[in-house]
């Protein structure tokens, strides 16, 4: 299996996926920290995939998704965004509304 299609099974198998530095205990860098306590906060389990563990995932995924930097949060199949979208979203109240709807 290539490195797009492990991609696009992992989004599949997931309904809510982070890829992010590092692990939800042990953030890498300050942007997946924030993401994950956010994503924590609205009290759902979730995926994670640590990039700095997959070179190959940390390379392709910015193309397939049309975004650059991690942490990427997907929910259903969707890219929602990276660490700003995901602070405003929770702040607002969406992310919230969005993760409750898996």
């Amino acid at each position: 299996m290539n490195t797009l299609e492990k991609i696009k099974k992992q989004i599949k198998k997931n309904s809510i996926l982070l890829y992010m530095k590092g692990s939800p205990e042990k953030p890498q860098c300050g942007f997946s920290a924030q993401a994950v306590q956010a994503i924590s906060l609205c009290k759902k389990k979730f995926a994670y995939i640590d990039v700095l563990e997959h070179p190959d995932i940390r390379k392709e995924l910015p193309k397939y998704a049309n975004w650059p930097t991690f942490p990427q949060l997907w929910i259903k199949e969707e890219l929602i965004g990276g660490c700003n979208i995901i602070l405003e979203m929770f702040n607002n109240g969406e992310l919230q509304k969005c993760i409750n709807s898996v």
